[in-house]
C-alpha cells in the first residue's frame, strides 16, 4: 500500500475542477504543504493554462482522449507515487478509465447541479473513497458554507480561468486537504534528498535563500539565473524542486557533461532522456514545429501522446538544426524531457528555452556568444 494520499478532484464536465485544483495547489505551495497534482486526463492542461493569456492557452493546448494505454500509464504512475497527489481527472470516465479511482484514497466533488453531485457520489462509493467535500459550483453568486463536518458543504463561487486568490470555499477546502496531506515538506525532501544518487544534491528552494529570493512563494527570474550558477558547482548533481523549465536545463548544462538527475513526482529520481539529433529525425513519441530565423532556429516539441511514457521517448530523435544558429526550444513539457532537449542542442552557439507563461521571449540557458549570456532574453519572432 502506497503510504501518500492521491486526492481525486471528480464532477462532471465543464463543473471548475481545473480551475479548482489550480486555486487548491496555490494555496498549499503557499502554506508550503508538499504535493503535486497528476493530470489524469488527457486534455494538456496544467498551472500554465491559468496563469497564460487565454489567446495562448488555446494555441498550447492538446485535448485528446482516453485510451487504454493512458489509463495503464496513469494508474501506475498513481501506484508508485512519490508524494501527496491531487489528481484532476474526466468528467465523464467509462467504467475502464474508472480504475484510476481505485489507485486514490479520498475524493472532492464539484458540479453546477445536483444531479452530477449525486452521480460523482455514487462513484466514489462504488471505488470506496471517502468524500472530503461537496461543492455546488456557480458563474455568479458567493461562496456560501452551509456545513463543514463530516463533509465540507456549500457552493462555490466565479470558477472562471485566470481566477484571482481563493474564496473562502476554496480556503476551507485547502485547510482540510492540509490536514490530510500529512507529510511535512521538511520530512518529504528529507527522505528524497537521501536517496539522490550523486553525492552533491541542488535543493532548488535552498538555492533560492542561498541567492537571496525574497521568502514566500519564490518566483524565479531570469535575472537571478547567474548567481544561481555561480553557487553551483559544476559536478554531477542531482536536482530537486519546484523550478521553471529553463532553471533545471541550465543547471543540467552548467554540470555538463557530468551526469544530472531530476527528481520527477511521477517517477522518483531519473535521469533526463537521451534525444539523438539526426537529419532523418521522423516524429513518433514526440513531434516539433521548427520556424527559421536568420539569428536562431526555434523547435517546438511536442508530445506524440497525450501522456508521455519516459521509456518511450528515451533516445527519440530529433531533426539535426543549423549548427551555426542559436536554438530557441519551446514545449510544454515534463523537466526530464525538456533537460534531454536542451543537452541535445547544447554544441549550438547558444540556448535558449521558452516559459509557457512567458512566450515571448526565451531565456538564455548557456552560451558561447558574449551578445547573449546566461539569464539575458531573446525576443521571438511569431509563434511555431
Amino acid at each position: 500500500m502506497n503510504p501518500f494520499p492521491a486526492i481525486v478532484i471528480g464532477g462532471p464536465p465543464h463543473s471548475g475542477k481545473s480551475v479548482l485544483t489550480y486555486l487548491l495547489t496555490r494555496q498549499l505551495r503557499e502554506w508550503r504543504v508538499e504535493h503535486y497534482v497528476l493530470r489524469a486526463c488527457p486534455d494538456g492542461e496544467g498551472d500554465w493554462s491559468q496563469e497564460t493569456p487565454p489567446e495562448r492557452v488555446r494555441l498550447l493546448r492538446q485535448k485528446g482522449a482516453f485510451s487504454n494505454d493512458f489509463v495503464d500509464l496513469v494508474c501506475r504512475d498513481l501506484a508508485r507515487r512519490h508524494l501527496p497527489l491531487l489528481v484532476d481527472v474526466g468528467g465523464k470516465p467509462t467504467p475502464d478509465q474508472e480504475r484510476i479511482l481505485d489507485y486514490c484514497t479520498h475524493a472532492v466533488l464539484i458540479s453546477a447541479t445536483s444531479e452530477g453531485l449525486t452521480e460523482w457520489r455514487e462513484r466514489a462509493r462504488r471505488h470506496g473513497l471517502p468524500v472530503i467535500a461537496e461543492l455546488r459550483s456557480v458563474l455568479d453568486g458567493d461562496d456560501r458554507i452551509d456545513a463543514e463536518t463530516p463533509v465540507l458543504c456549500g457552493r462555490i463561487g466565479r470558477l472562471e480561468r485566470s481566477t484571482g486568490a481563493a474564496g473562502p470555499m476554496a480556503l476551507a477546502l485547502a485547510q482540510r486537504l492540509k490536514q490530510i496531506l500529512t507529510y511535512t515538506e521538511s520530512e518529504l525532501k528529507a527522505y528524497h534528498l537521501s536517496h539522490a544518487p550523486t553525492e552533491l544534491a541542488i535543493d532548488i528552494d535552498h538555492l533560492a535563500r542561498l541567492i537571496g529570493l525574497p521568502q514566500g512563494e519564490r518566483r524565479w527570474q531570469p535575472e537571478h539565473l547567474p548567481l544561481a550558477l555561480a553557487n553551483t558547482p559544476a559536478a554531477s548533481l542531482s536536482i530537486y524542486g519546484r523550478g521553471p523549465n529553463w532553471l533545471y536545463a541550465a543547471l543540467a548544462l552548467h554540470a555538463a557533461p557530468h551526469p544530472v538527475y531530476l527528481f520527477d513526482p511521477r517517477l522518483g529520481w531519473i535521469k533526463p532522456v537521451t534525444l539523438n539529433c539526426t537529419p532523418s529525425a521522423t516524429p513518433a513519441a514526440i513531434s516539433w514545429k521548427i520556424e527559421t530565423h536568420s539569428e536562431y532556429t526555434r523547435i517546438e516539441v511536442q508530445p506524440g501522446t497525450p501522456y508521455l511514457d519516459y521509456d518511450d521517448v528515451d533516445n527519440a530523435a530529433l531533426p539535426a538544426l543549423d549548427p551555426q544558429r542559436g536554438v530557441v526550444l519551446s514545449g510544454k513539457l515534463p523537466h526530464w524531457l525538456t533537460v534531454g532537449a536542451a543537452i541535445a542542442c547544447c554544441r549550438h552557439p547558444w540556448l535558449a528555452v521558452v516559459q509557457a507563461q512567458h512566450y515571448d521571449h526565451g531565456i538564455i540557458v548557456t552560451s558561447r556568444v558574449e551578445a547573449h549570456r546566461p539569464g539575458s532574453l531573446v525576443a521571438l519572432r511569431g509563434n511555431p
